[in-house]
């Protein structure tokens, strides 16, 4: 495994990011976080440890500088601006598809929370995008991306996250693309219940291998 602190320059900031490379990786997963997180966060990093075994590489990156993140630590004025966050992702797979040696893997996302929003945005304009996977996510700020998403989608939803699961419901019927939404019993909105984390993790790789490596 190779583990590579990146230095992603996007949209005139410099982003940080940490690049994780399996011995013949298979295909690529990059993170999109959610609200008042970062590449650091634990449940991100938990779930690309479980990608890891099962063959993909991953990219965990900051899609705020740590100046915005101080700024955003006073209000919302940045988690919630769907368009910068989308527009960061998708100048972060120009980058990653600059790299020889990962240009032609398989590329899916995984948003959480706001990043999902993200996720969809910057994927329903990147062809290149195989799959993607939403963890307790925001998927109805994507707004009218929805529609043009084509990449097979899963929406995964704690069972007790009754608000998000409407709007995930309410996403999910402007899409019409593959997509399903599971949702994970007992779970709240940050899946810190035990075994539940674990499951989103079984979810997402299941939803990956069977896009991004079954199908190519």
């Amino acid at each position: 495994m190779q583990t590579l602190q990146q230095e992603i320059r996007v949209d005139d900031v410099t982003l940080g990011g940490t690049l994780e490379i399996p011995d013949a990786a298979r295909a690529m997963v990059v993170f999109a976080h959610g609200s008042g997180s970062s590449r650091f966060s634990p449940r991100n990093r938990q779930v690309a440890a479980g990608l890891h075994r099962a063959g993909f590489a991953t990219l965990l990156f900051d899609l705020l500088t740590p100046e915005e993140q101080r700024h955003d630590s006073i209000g919302a004025a940045y988690r919630f601006d769907i368009a910068l966050l989308a527009r960061r992702l998708g100048g972060t797979l120009t980058w990653l598809a600059a790299r020889p040696d990962l240009a032609a893997l398989p590329l899916g996302l995984f948003g959480a929370s706001t990043g999902a929003a993200a996720a969809l945005v910057a994927g329903a304009q990147a062809p290149r995008v195989g799959a993607i996977v939403s963890r307790g996510g925001r998927p109805d700020l994507a707004g009218p991306a929805l529609a043009c998403v084509a990449a097979p989608t899963l929406l995964i939803v704690g069972g007790l996250d009754e608000t998000v699961i409407g709007l995930n419901r309410k996403a999910a019927g402007q899409m019409s693309c593959e997509h399903r939404i599971e949702i994970v019993p007992g779970a709240t909105h940050l899946f810190e219940e035990p075994g539940t984390l674990e499951q989103v993790t079984r979810l997402a790789v299941d939803w990956f291998v069977r896009w991004l490596i079954a199908a190519s």
